[in-house]
C-alpha cells in the first residue's frame, strides 16, 4: 500500500483489498506519524486484521525505526515490523 507520505498513496488499487487470502503480504511503508495513523485506519476500514500478514517498515531515513516499533508495541497492532533490507544493506542504488 503506498502510503500519503510516498506522495502515490492515490494510486493504490483499492479492490484488490478484496482478494487479499492469508497466504498474502500487505506491506505498508511508513514515512511519519500521519502514515501510522492512516495505514492503522486502512487495515481497520478494509478488515485487514487476521486476512493476511501486514507489514509495516519505517522508511528511512523519514522514519525512527524505534520510534515506528514504540507505536506498534503500544497499540498492540496485529502487524509485523519489517526493516527494508535493501536500504540497510545497499542504500539508494539503483537495481538492488
Amino acid at each position: 500500500m503506498k502510503t500519503p507520505g510516498s506522495g502515490e498513496h492515490e494510486r493504490n488499487m483499492l479492490d484488490n483489498l478484496d482478494r487479499l487470502v492469508f497466504t498474502d503480504q500487505l506491506k505498508f511503508v511508513i514515512t511519519g506519524h500521519e502514515d501510522y495513523q492512516w495505514a492503522k485506519d486502512m487495515i481497520q476500514q478494509f478488515g485487514l486484521s487476521g486476512r493476511c500478514d501486514i507489514l509495516f517498515s519505517p522508511c528511512v531515513p523519514d522514519q525512527s525505526a524505534t520510534e515506528l516499533a514504540d507505536w506498534m508495541l503500544q497499540d498492540q497492532l496485529p502487524v509485523r515490523f519489517q526493516m527494508q533490507m535493501h536500504k540497510i544493506l545497499w542504500g539508494d542504488l539503483p537495481g538492488k
